[in-house]
């Protein structure tokens, strides 16, 4: 980003997508993952800007990928939402089919968070489609755990635990200790929603995918797997558990102004307060 600057924001340097563009687009993704959302969306709004200046569609389709991909670890859905169409669209009329999936994905666990499940379910049975079929795709572990937080939302819990469990398989663990972490969350969240729910192994995975999160400060995993230890423990009547779990997520949606959960996260305390 430093050496990039100028005119050279527009050379491609014989790349498919413009360089400055890229570093920009990467660094708002790895800064959401942080929870640097306010740098995180400066620096990625400047990467969509550079690409629409130089009339570069691949470039500006990267670039909406972080941006929108920011907003949804935000939970901020109404900028997600028009952010990930705009790309999904893109892709579709540029004919970038190695990108669409990562749109796709996205865009069907925003609109299942949204509760817009119509909307949702095509789009999570196009990108499951093509990934049972074997299709090439960039960024198959992002597309993988998108997935499978979205039929996690629309219910499909056998299917998410499948999605999760290929996370962790020995293919995709060049992929690094985030996206490891990723997948043990969501495998707790499978286990804590079976009937009974699996107390032990959630609280494992939960609590692997905390250890893998704080050891690279992704703060807003972090958040979500104290949110699902909290919501588990309150479930089976552990509250002590339950209220410093809890807790603990209310103080990190806050911090980062993750909106979106915090309501979920304090109602659930409230409950446990309340109960006699």
């Amino acid at each position: 980003m430093v050496s990039l600057t100028g005119e050279l924001r527009y050379a491609p340097f014989g790349q498919a997508a413009l360089p400055a563009v890229v570093s920009r687009a990467h660094l708002a993704w790895s800064l959401a993952e942080l929870g640097g959302f306010a740098e995180g969306s400066g620096v990625g709004e400047e990467a969509v800007r550079i690409a629409e200046d130089a009339v570069q569609p691949f470039s500006l389709a990267v670039a909406l990928t972080w941006v929108g991909l920011l907003s949804r670890r935000q939970g901020v859905l109404h900028r997600a939402i028009p952010v990930l169409e705009r790309g999904l669209a893109l892709c579709q009329t540029a004919d970038f089919p190695h990108i669409i999936s990562v749109f796709s994905s996205l865009l069907g666990a925003v609109y299942a968070l949204a509760g817009r499940m119509a909307d949702a379910l095509p789009l999570l049975d196009q990108t499951l489609e093509r990934v049972v079929t074997g299709s090439s795709m960039f960024f198959h572990a992002l597309v993988l755990t998108e997935l499978s937080e979205a039929c996690l939302l629309v219910g499909r819990v056998e299917e998410a635990s499948a999605l999760a469990r290929r996370l962790l398989e020995p293919s995709h663990t060049h992929t690094g200790s985030g996206y490891q972490a990723h997948a043990c969350r969501l495998l707790g969240e499978v286990a804590r929603r079976r009937e009974p729910p699996d107390v032990d192994q959630a609280a494992g995975h939960y609590r692997q995918a905390l250890a893998l999160a704080e050891e690279i400060g992704m703060r807003p995993l972090q958040a979500h797997c104290h949110l699902g230890l909290g919501t588990l423990f309150a479930k089976v009547s552990q509250r002590e558990q339950a209220r410093a779990a809890l807790s603990a997520a209310i103080d990190l949606f806050r911090a980062m102004d993750m909106t979106f959960w915090l309501p979920q996260a304090e109602a659930a305390l409230v409950q446990i307060e309340e109960r006699p």
